[in-house]
């Protein structure tokens, strides 16, 4: 049976919770001539100079955390820089600021402009906004869609009880969602960002929710008795994928986002299935289940049915798509002794690399929007935390230090 099926089938037949750990991972790149930016310091009066600091030392991070460039320090314009960035904050009405800022390429006299935007937002929306200005020099710059602006949702305990978060991609900024006092877990964003699915147990049945983070409502999603378990948003954003047992064997389903109808994948026969994923081109769907034994990683084909087997080891669980839909990153183990760690497999199955090596349990990986990191939950400091790696399986650092242990992370795209 997968993993996280089985988690929340005990702890809704015994009351006794049980949750998968997860890891990230990031994409080896081929070693090419990074552009130089310099990064000027960003002009303010003096009582707003520390929102400027603010929104420089943002934005600094964001290009560094990118790895797209080498950054002069001085914050002066550099003659050996291929690109120049600078900006200014000043007040503006209700209590916020403007910040404009410019991007320049240099050229054979000077320097001329790529791009110029503003921002305007509160102080709380200061590093949202140095986010977005730092997304755009990197899309302006190098082609490349940034993922500073994106999010991480996570399920935490630290209350005592356990609560959906969201961080910003850095792990700044870390917002408690809900504050229902009872067991939340499992959150998979909307394809727009803007709301949460989860699974919560509030009422007794672990049913589906939905927060909208603009409107700050939650409401129920999904409540057909027994396991209500989020999979994934099509690309289109109009069909989520779950897993629900609806009183029988979990199965995976398609449910329709607007009218909320839902249909079977597969046929009930196939045994147990769960934790569905989308393909980026929508045509299919990543899948685990147990019908020859211990549980696989299996695809189907949403129009035709077939389904072929990608894995063949002791235990999978938790597959999810590269953005680019060439992979596949799971959890797993190879044999019994094992503990879990994170695989990345090819659409064929035939080339699977390990990922995490002797550093507790890692699971529930998921993919950042370029395809270049990973995130996933591991125990490797004694407690679970959601951790961020390059997708080679470098550089693994914990997303956030919050009280309380930090598990099932899910990327915004």
């Amino acid at each position: 049976m997968n993993k996280t099926a089985l988690s929340l089938l005990l702890l809704f037949f015994t009351g006794t919770a049980f949750c998968a750990d997860v890891f990230i991972g990031v994409e080896a790149q081929a070693e090419i001539r990074k552009p130089t930016i310099s990064l000027e310091a960003f002009k303010s009066a003096e009582k707003d100079s520390m929102q400027a600091d603010i929104f420089y030392d943002a934005v600094r991070s964001d290009l560094y955390n990118s790895r797209y460039f080498n950054i002069n320090e001085d914050q002066t314009p550099s003659v050996t820089s291929d690109f120049v960035a600078d900006g200014e904050i000043r007040p503006a009405d209700d209590k916020k600021w403007l910040f404009t800022g410019t991007l320049y390429e240099k050229a054979e006299k000077g320097k001329k402009p790529v791009f110029r935007k503003s921002y305007k937002s509160d102080e709380k929306g200061l590093r949202r906004s140095a986010h977005l200005f730092a997304d755009e020099i990197i899309f302006k710059a190098t082609g490349n869609k940034g993922i500073a602006h994106t999010r991480i949702a996570f399920a935490n305990n630290g209350t005592g009880k356990k609560e959906i978060y969201i961080a910003d991609y850095d792990g700044e900024n870390v917002k408690k969602v809900t504050s229902d006092k009872s067991i939340n877990l499992l959150p998979k964003w909307s394809a727009d960002g803007s709301r949460i699915y989860y699974t919560t147990y509030r009422y007794g049945n672990p049913d589906m929710y939905e927060a909208n983070l603009k409107t700050g409502k939650i409401q129920p999603f999904s409540t057909f008795q027994g396991l209500n378990i989020p999979g994934g948003v099509s690309p289109d954003g109009l069909t989520l994928v779950m897993t629900a047992s609806r009183g029988k064997d979990p199965n995976i389903y398609a449910l329709d986002i607007v009218t909320k109808s839902v249909k079977p994948l597969l046929e009930q026969r196939y045994g147990i299935t769960s934790s569905p994923t989308w393909s980026p081109d929508g045509k299919e769907v990543a899948f685990v289940s147990d019908r020859s034994g211990n549980p696989q990683i299996h695809i189907l084909n949403v129009e035709t049915k077939k389904i072929r087997k990608l894995t063949r080891m002791n235990w999978c669980d938790s597959p999810a798509w590269s953005p680019d839909g060439s992979k596949i990153v799971f959890s797993g183990r190879e044999t019994v002794k094992e503990k879990f760690n994170i695989f990345v497999s090819d659409l064929t199955g035939s080339k699977i690399v390990r990922l995490t090596v002797k550093a507790g349990n890692n699971e529930n990986p998921v993919w950042s929007p370029d395809g270049r990191f990973i995130a996933f939950t591991s125990t490797r400091n004694g407690r679970k935390q959601v951790f961020v790696m390059d997708a080679d399986g470098s550089a693994p650092h914990a997303l956030v230090d919050i009280p309380g242990s930090s598990y099932t992370p899910s990327w915004s795209n």
